[in-house]
């Protein structure tokens, strides 16, 4: 295949303990239609006990040394190792579903004003997990984001990939987005594409709708929603799913304790978060949701819904309870591991 615009890549995947999903990451980023000598696949490494180092060899990745642990601050490890012009972030547990990933979603780069592209999907796949599949089904791994409405991957409840008002040019391959600083879907993870050069003051921590709300903020505002999907192993559990929401809540209040979380979260739809609290507490709301996302797309993961909501609900109350009485701390990597 003939490939006429091929900007080179810097793949950078954070890992910890990630042997299970990471052979089959890197497989398909091995098997894309795309020039071999333009693509440098970066693992940023929290000290993985597991053949996650062995597996990443195989594939002729460059291992670098992530002293901090975290996805985001590997993330940053990685661009600040990257040689060049586009960085792929990428995570273990995402896998590109097509040969031609990265043709397209390279595409919206010679639009000199574009400065990243995501996918526009969470690709449905019948044969993964109940949960996996529900987060392909509403677009998003937190169900909270449905009802602030920054949601940023196809929901097929809603039938929108945001519930944000986002002036949006459709280019045929790629949707031309212009960004408002306070109105940023969650973009920056799972596949996203940014030019290089932006990313030259990353300091320690990569967080991804940070990063884009700081360009924003600099009028570099164009984005791009390539209409093709990726691949997100997010759970295949329920312990999973409650660790991984917590992971998410404490991770955001340490860090925005520590001064180095710049979106303004705060600004976002305070209704729509007391109508996720009312519908979850109550549960037959959220029911209800399930029933109507089943009739538009059948499958019995919709009724994950309810349960996940709920525990979403408690696990960030509790998380915020326990933050007031016994102050704010670090989520423990220890023992953690890619599932």
């Amino acid at each position: 295949m003939t490939i006429n615009f091929a900007p080179t890549l810097s793949v950078i995947i954070p890992t910890l303990n990630a042997e299970k999903p990471l052979s089959e990451c890197l497989r398909r980023i091995a098997t894309q239609d795309y020039p071999k000598n333009k693509v440098e696949i970066i693992i940023a490494d929290g000290g993985s006990t597991d053949k996650t180092i062995e597996i990443a060899k195989k594939y002729g990745a460059k291992i670098v040394e992530n002293k901090l642990k975290t996805a985001e601050a590997g993330k940053a490890v990685g661009v600040k190792k990257a040689k060049n012009q586009i960085i792929v972030l990428i995570d273990s547990d995402n896998y590109l579903p097509s040969k031609n990933w990265f043709s397209a979603m390279v595409e919206p780069f010679s639009d000199k004003e574009i400065i990243g592209s995501e996918p526009l999907d969470y690709t449905y796949r019948k044969k993964d997990g109940y949960i996996t599949r529900y987060c392909a089904l509403i677009g998003m791994n937190d169900p909270i984001c449905q009802y602030l409405g920054n949601y940023d991957r196809h929901n097929y409840f809603t039938d929108k990939w945001t519930g944000l008002d986002v002036q949006t040019d459709d280019k045929g391959g790629y949707l031309k987005l212009t960004l408002e600083k306070y109105k940023v879907p969650t973009i920056g993870a799972n596949g996203t594409m940014i030019r290089r050069e932006l990313l030259s003051e990353v300091g320690d921590y990569l967080f991804d709708i940070d990063e884009i709300h700081e360009l924003i903020a600099k009028g570099k505002n164009k984005f791009a929603k390539v209409k093709v999907g990726i691949i997100h192993v997010f759970s295949g559990t329920v312990s999973t799913f409650v660790r991984k929401q917590k992971r998410r809540i404490k991770d955001y209040a340490f860090y925005n304790k520590m001064g180095v979380r710049k979106y303004p979260w705060s600004k976002l739809n305070k209704l729509g978060l007391i109508k996720f609290m009312v519908f979850s507490f109550l549960w037959v709301p959220t029911f209800v949701e399930s029933v109507i996302g089943y009739a538009k797309k059948p499958d019995k993961a919709w009724f994950f819904h309810p349960l996940a909501c709920w525990l979403t609900l408690w696990v960030y109350a509790t998380s915020i309870i326990s933050q007031k009485l016994f102050g704010v701390k670090e989520m423990s990597r220890k023992n953690w591991k890619q599932s």
